[in-house]
């Protein structure tokens, strides 16, 4: 039957519109999937981070001060990466919080020791883990050992300077053993060089030093000094309890020493751990080489740390970064691990923007054949359900105006298929239809013509 269809066709003497491809219908096909395309790559541009900055800048601490020491040896090993450290000098831990607090400072990253928070905003900060202890040397003169701070009421005491670590941790201790500024006792902004001159100069009776505002030499000068004495605390493990960022040390016998003994025997020590200390928006490569630098620096071990014990990713009052914890659970990833740096920041952010292709355009174009063949087919099927309209109204005994009119709404149906391009691969199912076109035409005649 669909042959004898095809050979009444083939006498209509009609042209069609035939084509290899429908490129409308293509193009109208492959919109949707191409926009769609465009919004998944441009959400992933929204959300990669852009390029890592090539420079970093640090709040340390004073000149000489284990906090600029620290920072040194990290510029030197970001330099590797041909990231710039630009250290920023600083009084110690406090003035470094408060620059990292204070969103119109330009800075990134800094040392801060426990203890400091109070009272600062510190919620866009993160921390990328703990980097060493930071004991509290409190070093006096007395003919007798001591080993309580209530023991220096009433005595010259050098407590650091504003803005230092040291001096923010010492009146918390004072206060806790009920010495606090305007009482008997004497409490002078010295730190650093300073105090140590002080102290051996016989000015002040006792001064309390951390390695944030105090060079490294100044512990060993004092420890050596005739008269002067470390003071051992007994209730280390009172104030551990009490201030829960504080730790327990030991300073082994000898450890300073070992030909003159220095020190005499194991003193006990309390202190904060020091934090590396960053804004929450900080590039996680950024953050990747930095930690990576801390592992290098604190890694080893020391006089009070076991070796592999920092950095650790020690949550105390700032969260740890997502980007600190991951780094910490696997490392750096793959493209960092065997590419330059900034190679490979560039092919991780290239990932980002390929992933939403992979995902969702190469399946998607897998559609397009079958929603290209839909969309010509549904415009054929569409001439047929208009036929079966006409054949509907034929049966219904239509009076000859109105059989009239059929025949033009048959014709109509004809120009449209005929008007429309048609793909070649089509082409059997357009000249079915047009079969079906003149068998309802043919009808309609013999129905008019009785």
């Amino acid at each position: 039957m669909a042959q004898e269809n095809k050979r009444k066709i083939g006498r209509i003497q009609i042209p069609l519109s035939i084509s290899r491809i429908s490129w409308r219908d293509l193009a109208v096909t492959l919109g949707p999937i191409l926009l769609l395309s465009i919004i998944a790559i441009w959400i992933a541009f929204w959300f990669v981070r852009p390029a890592p900055p090539d420079t970093i800048v640090i709040t340390s601490g004073p000149d000489g001060s284990q906090f600029r020491n620290t920072a040194e040896r990290y510029r030197k090993i970001l330099a590797r990466n041909d990231v710039n450290l630009e250290i920023l000098p600083s009084h110690g831990g406090l003035e470094n919080l408060k620059r990292l607090s204070d969103p119109e400072f330009e800075v990134d990253v800094g040392f801060v020791q426990g203890g400091l928070a109070a009272g600062l905003d510190t919620d866009e900060l993160v921390s990328l883990g703990s980097v060493f202890y930071q004991p509290a040397m409190v070093f006096y003169r007395s003919a007798a050992p001591l080993d309580r701070l209530s023991a220096l009421k009433g005595e010259r005491l050098a407590i650091g300077s504003e803005g230092s670590g040291a001096r923010s941790l010492a009146l918390t201790l004072l206060k806790a053993n009920g010495i606090e500024p305007g009482g008997p006792t004497r409490l002078l902004d010295l730190s650093g060089e300073a105090a140590v001159q002080a102290l051996l100069g016989r000015k002040i009776d006792a001064a309390i030093l951390m390695g944030d505002s105090a060079v490294s030499g100044a512990f060993r000068k004092l420890l050596g000094a005739p008269g002067v004495r470390l003071l051992d605390f007994a209730q280390a493990v009172g104030y551990v309890r009490r201030f829960r960022y504080l730790v327990k040390l030991e300073l082994p016998a000898g450890s300073l020493d070992l030909g003159r003994n220095v020190p005499e025997k194991t003193l006990t020590l309390i202190g904060p751990t020091v934090e590396l200390i960053a804004r929450a928006d900080m590039h996680p490569a950024l953050s990747d080489l930095l930690i990576e630098a801390a592992r290098e620096v604190h890694g080893r071990g020391g006089l009070l740390q076991r070796p592999g014990e920092f950095p650790a990713p020690l949550e105390h009052e700032y969260r740890i970064s997502d980007d600190a914890t991951r780094f910490y659970k696997s490392g750096k990833g793959f493209l960092y691990r065997h590419l330059p740096f900034w190679l490979a920041s560039l092919g991780d952010r290239t990932m980002v923007v390929l992933v939403p292709i992979i995902v969702l355009l190469i399946p998607a174009l897998r559609l397009v054949p079958w929603l290209y063949r839909w969309r010509i087919r549904a415009r054929i099927f569409r001439r047929y359900g208009e036929l079966m309209a006409v054949e509907r109204a034929m049966l219904s005994q239509a009076a000859p105006e109105e059989q009239e009119k059929l025949l033009k709404r048959v014709d109509e149906i004809e120009k449209t298929v005929i008007g429309v391009k048609i793909p070649s691969s089509f082409a059997d199912e357009v000249y079915v239809l047009r079969a079906h076109i003149h068998f309802v035409r043919d009808r309609l005649a013999r129905g008019k013509a009785k």
